[in-house]
């Protein structure tokens, strides 16, 4: 991660954390860290290699875990419009329009599920997207093999269906998912 653009900056210092847990930015080298808490998360995330997460790092202008004292207990990569990543899902979010923060990757260990964690990681995104004038915040879910616990908080969180679509030739399909980023002041 490079240097912060006051928009995201804003929303890490204004970020509400539980109890006993802290916030930290993540760079490329933080790849081997994140591993295993990605892998433990199969097949909602896909399988990542450190060399696979020190490049989705280098394109993220937002990445953070969450600490539990010394203990990894989740991670959020987003990333802005215009960037050159390869991945499908992230491709067809770029051709619908340029509007968007979209959500990489959102992983919390088994161990912290429950907690209001990931709730607070979306909190920060969409304060981030908020304050960067996006209209929605995007990201995909599995339907195939399916996450129904997934679609139900990202339901309970404004996500809408836009689009379908199927991956690594056809044994995974996603949801597409967009909610809009309510304005200050908005009764939308």
């Amino acid at each position: 991660m490079t240097e912060l653009s006051t928009p995201i900056a804003e929303a890490l210092a204004a970020a509400d954390l539980p109890a006993g847990v802290s916030l930290q930015g993540l760079t490329s080298a933080d790849a081997p860290l994140l591993v295993a808490l990605n892998d433990a998360a199969y097949p909602a995330v896909p399988i990542t290699s450190a060399d696979e997460m020190a490049a989705l790092l280098e394109l993220s202008d937002l990445a953070v875990a969450l600490r539990r004292g010394d203990d990894l207990v989740a991670m959020l990569i987003t990333l802005p419009p215009g960037r050159a990543y390869a991945s499908e899902n992230y491709r067809w979010f770029s051709a619908r329009g340029t509007d968007f923060r979209y959500v990489d990757r959102i992983v919390v260990a088994d161990t912290e599920r429950g907690r209001g964690i990931g709730a607070v990681l979306y909190d920060l995104v969409f304060d981030t997207a908020r304050r960067e004038g996006r209209a929605e915040v995007t990201c995909e879910v599995n339907v195939d093999p399916p996450n129904p616990g997934s679609m139900a908080f990202h339901s309970r969180l404004g996500f809408r269906e836009v689009g379908t679509q199927d991956m690594k030739g056809g044994a995974v399909t996603v949801a597409l998912l967009a909610a809009p980023v309510l304005r200050a002041g908005s009764d939308a």
